[in-house]
């Protein structure tokens, strides 16, 4: 079994701060940073073992790479690859389903925090001398709220959710959530979850957190009609998928004030054109898809997807997704 590798997007997993030598303990690398749509055929030709993020595999590119036997998905998320094409040609396609689960939990937390307590917009006050020339010892340029005795929704109470909501429990809030599979007891291992419809997390948190996959069910799932539900003063917070929300009804619903903010760290196209509504909407935080970002979750990541690859070249693969 051939043990060549092209990874055909690498740059955002290894900027050059982490080597690529697990891969490389295996077989001859090839890193392309980034890879166009017309010259993905081009340089996945020859290979049997691609790896890739973002890079899409859909029907037209793998019915032209006859040596693919191996796709691994440098991602949790697998929806740009055509899993019944690779079926279909005995392609094996695997995923690295738990590498970032602290990194995005923390994240999801950042964003929280900077909507409830507005760090950066006071910090920048500061700079800007405002406080230097304030007649009073503190002023403050947006309310400031606590979390305690809040209540916290999450939608998608899987690993990342749960880290979230211990997050949220530790701070004195109150978890209710909605999962088509909700974990057991055990799996919860004392963390206190009120399971309920969706509408009702919608309507009774006054934290609504994505940590959903993205299906044919899930998409838009924050709509216009489920943003009404929302109380006045609640936050959104995405750091799942982009497309679990409605880009339109949720900029509608911000710059009208019927809730109270979003922090975003995904969107439904990314990178995002500029007349994204979001963008510039009402107390809206959008970062760049960084919540699994941190050095220590690409790390992990790498290491498990080289280990994906190990294992399937040894006849005992792992972690498949078709």
């Amino acid at each position: 079994m051939s043990t060549n590798i092209v990874v055909l997007d690498g740059y955002t997993l290894n900027p050059g701060d982490i080597t690529w030598e697990g891969f490389e303990n295996i077989g001859p690398v090839t890193v392309y940073d980034r890879t166009p749509k017309d010259q993905i055929i081009q340089r996945a030709q020859g290979f049997s073992n691609i790896l890739t993020n973002k890079t899409s595999l859909p029907r037209e590119i793998l019915e032209n790479l006859p040596e693919a036997s191996y796709v691994g998905v440098l991602a949790t998320g697998y929806d740009n690859v055509d899993l019944i094409t690779a079926r279909e040609k005995n392609i094996t396609v695997t995923n690295i389903p738990t590498y970032g689960t602290d990194s995005v939990a923390q994240h999801a937390t950042a964003l929280l925090m900077e909507l409830v307590r507005q760090p950066a917009l006071h910090a920048n006050a500061v700079k800007d001398g405002q406080w230097s020339a304030s007649s009073d010892f503190c002023f403050a340029l947006a309310p400031i709220t606590e979390l305690s005795g809040k209540t916290l929704g999450i939608i998608g109470i899987g690993r990342i959710g749960q880290a979230f909501a211990r997050i949220g429990a530790a701070m004195g809030m109150t978890i209710i959530a909605h999962d088509e599979f909700p974990p057991t007891e055990e799996a919860l291992n004392g963390l206190d979850v009120r399971y309920a419809d969706m509408d009702t997390v919608f309507s009774e948190a006054d934290v609504i957190s994505l940590h959903c996959p993205l299906t044919d069910l899930t998409k838009h799932l924050v709509n216009e009609r489920r943003l009404t539900l929302m109380k006045p003063d609640s936050i959104l917070i995405n750091t799942s998928r982009g497309p679990l929300v409605d880009n339109e009804a949720l900029a509608a619903a911000l710059n009208n004030y019927q809730i109270g903010g979003a922090g975003l760290d995904v969107l439904d196209v990314e990178p995002p054109p500029v007349d994204n509504p979001l963008i510039t909407a009402e107390n809206c935080i959008i970062t760049p898809h960084i919540s699994w970002y941190s050095k220590a979750s690409r790390q992990r990541l790498m290491d498990i997807a080289a280990s994906n690859l190990s294992k399937y070249l040894d006849g005992e693969p792992t972690n498949i997704v078709n």
